[in-house]
């Protein structure tokens, strides 16, 4: 997918949290340790619902903001485009998935802080914010909730 355009970071990042929601819906069926079970369950649900969201963004937003250029950040670092859920879970420990499922979230959130400090458009300002409050919301959500089911 050629991303030029914030509608396409958008459909990108929708697509990123599809994908990692699939990649950890099929490890839970590997995982024989309960709590694991339960972790990915709650993050692939998580992810499901946050790329329902992200979606919704992309249907909702000022048309302006989402014809944004920004095709120079991915020309610079092609490599982002092929992070989407890489790994495999299996075998690890809650605090690893956990750990690795937040990395996507902070690279996530790292691209939109690029993005926003390169626009000059408020309205690409603007959306940028509420997308990385967002993703900072969310991934804080997830955070809180493994240490929940850590303590069970």
């Amino acid at each position: 997918m050629k991303i030029e355009t914030l509608k396409d970071v958008l459909h990108w990042t929708a697509n990123l949290h599809r994908q990692l929601s699939r990649c950890l819906a099929q490890c839970e069926d590997r995982v024989v340790n309960e709590r694991a079970r339960s972790l990915l369950d709650f993050l692939e649900q998580h992810e499901d619902k946050l790329a329902r969201v992200v979606s919704r963004f992309e249907k909702m937003a000022d048309s302006r903001a989402l014809n944004t250029w920004c095709y120079e950040y991915f020309d610079k670092n092609p490599e982002s485009l092929e992070r989407m859920c890489d790994t495999e879970y299996d075998g690890l420990d809650i605090q690893d998935v956990m750990a690795r499922v937040l990395d996507q979230h902070h690279q996530v959130i790292e691209l939109y802080r690029y993005l926003r400090a390169q626009s000059g458009a408020a309205s690409a300002k603007e959306l940028l914010q509420n997308l990385i409050a967002l993703e900072e919301h969310e991934a804080m959500q997830m955070a809180q909730g493994s240490d929940r089911l850590g303590d069970i």
